[in-house]
């Protein structure tokens, strides 16, 4: 009754106004204002919560005369949930428009690439509606991952690096979708005849991929990379790769840090220096490039690289060069060392 009443006594206010009338629903509201703003009305919201939110985020000048519309019109209902954006300038009418209609404009989802777990997951959260939790969760659903056709030790890292839009709202479970789809598109199209040659399956190129991901920064010798490690897997030679020991220390201790001799005698099930063949899943989530080139992994007869301090990595054939390499490196690392205590002294 009271509901009917106020919709009454709206109706007779705006078009008792008249002119005022139109002023009241299409006159400029937000205040004035450079780009646009944006406004989260989460499920659930009734309107009173709507007009603080409005409020809150300035962009209302008068929320009386919003609510007078709103409740003319019957409109105060029909609010859906969703991300926003507006400009300076807009109506009552405009603004509500929007709101019931669920006009929404989509948002950015970025996936960085070479990331841990827990990083892709706030990255996926940092702009949506669900939280870093809910995309973990998503990522360690066996029946999610069954019906992508992969495992939960893989599934994170289908997570192509990409910056994607969203409909702030879509739940967790629907961006792993979606991002695993455009993963296989993507693969299927510029890796998959490539890695048919080589003789590996999908899961072994992005594992293998992933190592090369945290490998090396530089894109022309990724393909070369990934040639040394298939190199010793035919020879059935540990990978004895650095950052799956990395990877071993960052799930035992929390986070990464200089390696040392010791670490390469972790009895960890990814430490390819203790175990042979590829570690049981992907370490990271891979680039394009990193998936591209291990799927064009060189044929050479390098066994062995090592950083070099003119950047990048030196490749060698035998054992005696690449520890004379390594010996370089290390003197290098070690005057580096001298210079940064120094300069703190």
């Amino acid at each position: 009754m009271l509901r009917n009443r106020i919709f009454v006594f709206s109706i007779v206010v705006i078009v008792g106004l008249g002119a005022g009338g139109s002023w009241l629903i299409w006159a400029p509201n937000t205040p004035s204002f450079d780009g646009d703003r944006a406004l989260h009305i989460p499920r659930g919201s009734v309107f009173v919560n709507v007009v603080d939110s409005l409020e809150s985020r300035e962009l209302i000048k008068y929320s009386w005369s919003f609510r007078l519309v709103a409740h003319a019109t019957g409109w105060k209902d029909q609010i859906k949930a969703g991300h926003y954006v507006f400009s300076s300038g807009e109506s009552n009418f405009s603004l509500l428009q929007t709101i019931r209609k669920g006009l929404q404009t989509p948002v950015s989802l970025r996936i960085p690439a070479g990331s841990r777990r827990d990083r892709i997951a706030r990255s996926a959260a940092a702009n949506m509606a669900f939280d870093a939790g809910d995309f973990m969760a998503a990522l360690s659903d066996t029946s999610l991952a069954t019906s992508l056709g992969t495992d939960t030790l893989h599934l994170f890292s289908y997570m192509l690096p990409d910056t994607y839009s969203f409909y702030w709202l879509t739940e967790a479970t629907d961006v792993v979708r979606r991002i695993k789809r455009e993963f296989d598109e993507f693969y299927e199209k510029e890796a998959t005849s490539n890695a048919t040659t080589l003789g590996l399956t999908r899961d072994e190129v992005v594992s293998l991929a992933a190592i090369v991901e945290w490998e090396t920064r530089v894109n022309e010798e990724k393909s070369r990379v990934a040639g040394v490690y298939l190199n010793r897997l035919r020879r059935h030679w540990p990978l004895q790769a650095d950052p799956t020991v990395q990877y071993a220390l960052i799930e035992l201790e929390g986070g990464r840090r200089r390696l040392f001799f010791r670490d390469y005698r972790i009895n960890h099930p990814y430490n390819t220096y203790l175990y042979q063949g590829l570690p049981p899943g992907p370490i990271t989530n891979p680039s394009r490039s990193s998936l591209i080139k291990t799927a064009q992994a060189e044929k050479h007869d390098y066994m062995f690289f090592v950083a070099s301090p003119n950047g990048g990595h030196t490749f060698n054939v035998d054992l005696r060069s690449h520890n004379r390499d390594a010996n370089i490196l290390r003197r290098y690392l070690a005057q580096r060392r001298r210079e940064r205590a120094n300069a703190e002294d």
